[in-house]
């Protein structure tokens, strides 16, 4: 029995879709300006793995993740390179796809972009205004009239009157209280924009995913997902807009995962403290930066550090030690691991607990590999069968154990000197078996000895 904890509620809730076995989810994407840093990796690994664990558990899952392709950071730094708006998210959503193809990310089933959708916000925007909920002061811009929906602040737990303390109306807005936000924005000069009964201009960014949203999944859905920066004031506006809109509950639960923390810091663009995945994935292995993103509940802060990557490099490690050298073969035996595997998992996601089956079947492994080999090797292929999961150990081992090692050692002559120094371990030449192993070091290389074989990775 799936449970997870709902942010509406503030508990753990049991997992009921609203239409038998089919899950409609929706995760707020990303806006994109720049590269994607790793707080964002966090965000689409998170909703990867829920993903990945509820269609394992065989719901039918739709999964819609937008792209915010218009919004003044957008704007702002097409004019600073010189180029068309949509030249520089065309770039940065290229870019994006790259970035989660390489973390094991599977792709939305659907990926709207904000663009593409003016008409259905045109049409929202008029439903507001016609029910009161919005305004427009003639100015070409409209704004939400926060004061009216009664349930405002339910999902942050926000009061509109400790809002109201120091909220304040910039000279250039023409709100009726500090708390109203835009729903249209009128165009400024040289801005791009779109006609609409407003005036031209282009939409408020919370507008955008509460259509994007209902136009995908309809107007109740089972699930809404985002980073925990998002709850307010985003999640909360798209919930004041889209049940004034359609009068019904908009989404059913609300998950958001934990921040990327730099000395305890949000990693953010805006603070300067953030690491692009791709500067990250120069250093290390993009399995090793998934598995970091995974191994702590996605509720969870993660604290970003060197320390934190060696640990998570560490990890795998293991894991592939042990798959080292047996077959790929069907999962077979370990019921017991799956079991606690899927308590786990079924706990709101729970992946520390998760990944501490995975050691303890480690252990498992290593003790049946020379006594019973091919229960290990079925408990291998359980051991990858749970890491997929998590996306991970789907590699073959030594591709893992050597990543790196291509322009810094000769495979050939590593595997030529390793040849040596068995045939002078056979002829008790130890001295000369003690050299090969001290060139083999110095050359970075380690070597790991089995009964009738030895293997080998790179130092760390």
């Amino acid at each position: 029995m799936l449970t997870i904890y709902n942010t509406l509620s503030k508990a753990k809730e049991v997992f009921k879709p609203l239409d038998g076995n089919k899950v409609r989810m929706y995760v707020c994407g990303m806006t994109v300006y720049d590269y994607c840093h790793l707080g964002h990796g966090r965000s689409m690994v998170a909703f990867d793995l829920v993903t990945r664990w509820l269609r394992k558990s065989g719901y039918e899952l739709t999964y819609v993740r937008n792209i915010t392709d218009i919004d003044d950071k957008i704007i702002n730094r097409a004019n600073e390179n010189g180029e068309a708006f949509d030249a520089l998210t065309a770039r940065m959503i290229d870019a994006m796809h790259e970035d989660e193809r390489r973390l094991n990310i599977l792709p939305p089933d659907q990926e709207p972009r904000a663009t593409d959708h003016i008409a259905g916000m045109h049409a929202m925007i008029q439903t507001l205004i016609d029910k009161g909920y919005a305004y427009a002061p003639g100015n070409g811009d409209v704004y939400y009239r926060v004061g009216k929906f009664v349930g405002y602040g339910k999902l942050s737990r926000k009061k509109i009157e400790d809002l109201r303390i120091g909220a304040r109306i910039e000279v250039d807005e023409a709100k009726q209280d500090p708390l109203d936000f835009v729903l249209w924005k009128g165009a400024k000069p040289g801005e791009p924009s779109w006609e609409s009964p407003w005036g031209p201009g282009r939409p408020g960014w919370h507008i955008e995913c509460s259509v994007m949203s209902t136009c995908c999944l309809g107007e109740s859905f089972d699930i809404h997902g985002g980073g925990s920066d998002l709850e307010f004031p985003h999640h909360e506006n798209e919930i004041a807009q889209s049940e004034a809109a359609t009068g019904k509950q908009y989404a059913n639960a609300w998950m958001h995962c934990g921040m990327i923390r730099i000395n305890g810091e949000k990693m953010s663009k805006s603070l300067n403290n953030f690491f692009t995945i791709r500067d990250v994935l120069e250093k290390y292995h993009p399995e090793v930066v998934r598995y970091l993103l995974v191994a702590s509940h996605y509720r969870s802060a993660i604290n970003y550090s060197e320390d934190s990557l060696r640990d998570a490099k560490g990890a795998l490690e293991r894991f592939y030690h042990a798959l080292r050298g047996l077959p790929r073969v069907p999962a077979k035996g370990g019921e017991a691991f799956v079991e606690r595997f899927s308590v786990a998992m079924n706990d709101d996601f729970g992946t520390p607990e998760a990944c501490a089956v995975l050691f303890d079947l480690v252990r498992e492994i290593n003790r049946l590999r020379d006594s019973d080999p091919d229960a290990a090797a079925g408990l291998a292929g359980r051991l990858r069968e749970l890491g997929d999961v998590l996306g991970v150990l789907q590699l073959e081992a030594d591709d893992f154990l050597r990543a790196g090692a291509e322009g810094k050692v000769d495979a050939a002559e590593v595997e030529a000197l390793i040849q040596a120094r068995l045939q002078a371990r056979a002829d008790k030449n130890w001295a000369e078996s003690d050299r090969i192993r001290d060139q083999l070091t110095a050359m970075g290389v380690v070597l790991e000895d089995s009964k009738g074989s030895t293997t080998w990775r790179l130092a760390d």
